[in-house]
């Protein structure tokens, strides 16, 4: 029987970073915006911010694998609220059509590949 392989804090964390960029990316893109890395980090931070925190959270509070698809429940409503959050305070805004996008891609990206990580480690 082949052991079975759990994906580490560390490629979780890179995979989570990679959906959040993914996401500000893909944003910029389907408004027209630039593709610089200034334009990315100006879209990406309030949610890389949200992301931090979700990873505080699972890791301090929960103390669970960061792969567990709890712990991307956790992930992605701290990434949703705390990136929300931080580009309301900053003037980004928050147009309703904007966070119901932003809850499902966000919630795709981030629970979905823990979804499918366990479904094929068992």
């Amino acid at each position: 029987m082949p052991e079975r392989r759990e994906v580490g804090p560390a490629a979780a964390a890179a995979i989570d970073l990679v959906v959040v960029l993914g996401f500000a990316l893909a944003g910029r893109r389907s408004h027209d915006e630039a593709l610089d890395l200034r334009g990315l980090a100006d879209t990406a931070w309030p949610f890389v911010v949200g992301l931090g925190l979700g990873w505080m959270l699972v890791l301090l509070v929960l103390r669970r694998s960061p792969a567990s698809w709890i712990a991307g429940v956790l992930v992605w409503l701290a990434t949703l609220a705390g990136g929300m959050a931080l580009r309301d305070m900053s003037g980004q805004g928050t147009a309703l059509p904007f966070v119901l996008v932003a809850t499902g891609v966000l919630a795709a990206g981030l629970i979905g590949w823990r979804v499918v990580v366990a479904a094929a480690t068992r």
